[in-house]
């Protein structure tokens, strides 16, 4: 199970046991999108080869709202 919690300087990951922090740069990098316009649903393909997407796809700005 993959876990993210969201702030407005990055993501902080629970991937298969192992924590980490995407930060905003580097996920604004990989979607070539602002950080706010960015779905949960994209940080989870740039943490898993095959996510379980469940849901609607949501954006961090309508989150963090």
């Amino acid at each position: 199970m993959t876990t993210l919690a969201f702030d407005d300087d990055g993501v902080d990951v629970v991937y298969e046991g192992t924590e980490f922090r995407l930060e905003q740069a580097l996920i604004e990098e990989a979607t070539q999108k602002s950080y706010y316009d960015v779905t949960d649903h994209e940080v989870l393909k740039i943490v898993a080869e095959q996510p379980n997407l469940q849901g609607e796809p949501r954006r961090i700005g309508d989150i963090l709202d």
